[in-house]
């Protein structure tokens, strides 16, 4: 199902000369890579490389894999020791690093423009046990909760389920919606913590992590750990569509905010995404240090993005070029930045469809949930001709 064309496209290195192709993501359906240079990407050389050089060892250490996607190519592991093996290198010598291993393949979607939005690791307070300004639970993940594998399916499931429930019997079954598990459909799930309201649930929910501060001043790090398995429903898609709100009004701060004017009307609302998501203690992760991705290592600021994990191997820089929203509301500036892909989201669909991570506190939630932009995408392959 590999392309001729995409074949022949990873087959030339940046000197021309041919060598053998490692094997690529099969059928990107919906989008052609094209073979460019880095002399053409636009800001290149003005890019701190060294920060996304940092982002990829990061990677290359990598953990248990959160949420399992392709295979990396095996030519990544070898860029990865020889970026361990580089001794506190420069800018300069990290774009150099990059310039040599990588490929640039610019990805051109079929008809429309790459697209571009913005997650956050939220901060809300909290408390370890339940109190009566603390009565909602987040729950850990259930031991009947089966996720299954990218593109596996089980019998009995219906088709788009990425989870299942297992019987006492041995078999599966779907897992309980949203709304079921609100009403007690999963007696005995674990807890994590307890928060103030089901809306700071949700937008924990949502971006996959969180900080919570709580009741003695420490902080509680939750970390993604699994979900139902039912398809993720964007609720601000819909509030925009019923409140007839243009999409480009309709932040993150907007929602939540009508969320939470309304606890009652909220809670039914939030039934209409049937996707939920379970947690676990993250005591391992240092203050400093971002949230943990998909790709099983922690997140860095401003170089780590999410993609689509049927399309596209954790582990591969990628090159952005379009804008963003500053924290001064109603201005852009430039983005023009080397990330790598080390995350995916149930949202996050297509070929030339990725989510930036900005970081964590307010600030970065402000501009992340501002961030819905058009965006021109270049994967960097690595070379299979180089030990």
């Amino acid at each position: 199902m590999i392309k001729g064309w995409l074949l022949a496209v990873v087959m030339s290195v940046t000197t021309g000369t041919s060598h053998s192709a490692e094997p690529v993501p099969p059928a990107v359906v919906g989008a052609r890579l094209e073979r460019g240079s880095f002399d053409a990407l636009a800001g290149w050389q003005e890019d701190d490389h060294a920060a996304a050089l940092s982002a990829l060892v990061a990677g290359c250490h990598r953990a248990d894999v959160v949420r399992h996607g392709l295979e990396a190519p095996a030519a990544l592991a070898r860029a990865c020791a020889a970026a361990r093996a580089l001794i506190a290198p420069d800018r300069l010598q990290a774009r150099r690093f990059f310039e040599s291993r990588f490929v640039p393949l610019t990805i051109r979607p079929d008809g429309q423009t790459g697209f571009l939005t913005g997650y956050f690791e939220p901060e809300f307070p909290g408390s370890a046990v339940r109190t009566d300004a603390f009565p909602v639970p987040l729950f850990g993940r259930p031991d009947d909760l089966v996720t299954l594998g990218q593109g596996q399916s089980a019998a009995g499931l219906p088709t788009g389920l990425q989870a299942a429930r297992l019987a006492a019997d041995g078999t599966l079954g779907p897992y309980p919606s949203r709304r079921e598990i609100e009403q007690g459909a999963v007696p005995g799930l674990p807890v994590v913590a307890w928060l103030a309201d089901e809306v700071d649930r949700f937008v924990m929910q949502v971006q996959g992590s969180a900080r919570l501060r709580l009741s003695d001043g420490s902080v509680l790090r939750v970390a993604y750990a699994g979900r139902n398995g039912h398809p993720y429903t964007s609720l601000g898609r819909l509030l925009s569509q019923q409140d007839a709100i243009p999409p480009a009004e309709m932040t993150m701060d907007r929602l939540v905010a009508r969320l939470k004017g309304d606890p009652g009307w909220a809670r039914r609302f939030m039934w209409n995404n049937a996707s939920f998501v379970f947690f676990r203690a993250a005591p391992e992760l240092p203050p400093a240090s971002g949230p943990i991705g998909g790709a099983g290592v922690p997140l860095t600021a401003h170089r780590s993005v999410a993609a689509d994990r049927a399309i596209w191997p954790y582990g591969l820089p990628i090159w952005l070029d379009g804008t963003i929203p500053t924290a001064n509301r109603g201005l852009t500036e430039p983005l023009r930045r080397l990330a790598v892909i080390q995350d995916t989201g149930s949202a996050i669909v297509g070929p030339a469809r990725f989510d930036l991570y900005f970081g964590s506190g307010a600030e970065a939630g402000f501009v992340a949930g501002l961030t819905r932009h058009g965006v021109d995408a270049t994967l960097l392959w690595p070379r299979a001709d180089l030990p």
